[in-house]
């Protein structure tokens, strides 16, 4: 794990914990819904809305959705707690505009995400609750 300053831009290392949110960025950027998939481990748990976990189709759907409005997600890893091959990670992200269907669109928080690293090496989401303590 590297350490840096809040105030300044965070460089992400390959095999650091903070890549997870840097490839779930990209991902969801790409609109393509299998490239979401992969950031994920199989059986993986998604809160899309507070108190509601969703796996398997739901998770699927839900991330889809976000997809479906063709706006840029921003995501900046605060902290990284590392224990082995499992780390929480605490990341500000938002997602602002004017959606496809002209809607406005302002959403935002601080996600508190749980990763494992696999065989491969890459880290995958376990847990994804981008509503933090909500």
């Amino acid at each position: 794990m590297t350490l840096h300053d809040d105030a300044q831009p965070r460089l992400v290392l390959t095999g650091d914990p903070g890549n997870p949110a840097v490839q779930f960025v990209a991902a969801m950027n790409s609109g393509d819904p299998d490239a979401l998939d992969h950031v994920y481990e199989d059986g993986a748990v998604l809160v899309p809305v507070p108190g509601h976990p969703v796996s398997g189709p739901g998770l699927a759907a839900a991330n889809r959705h976000l997809q479906g409005f063709g706006l840029p997600i921003e995501a900046r890893p605060r902290h990284a707690y590392v224990a082995g091959d499992i780390a929480l990670l605490i990341v500000d992200w938002s997602m602002r505009g004017t959606a496809r269907d002209g809607s406005a669109v302002d959403l935002g928080g601080t996600a508190t995400d749980v990763v494992r690293r696999g065989p491969d090496g890459r880290w995958r989401y376990v847990i994804d609750n981008p509503h933090g303590t909500a």
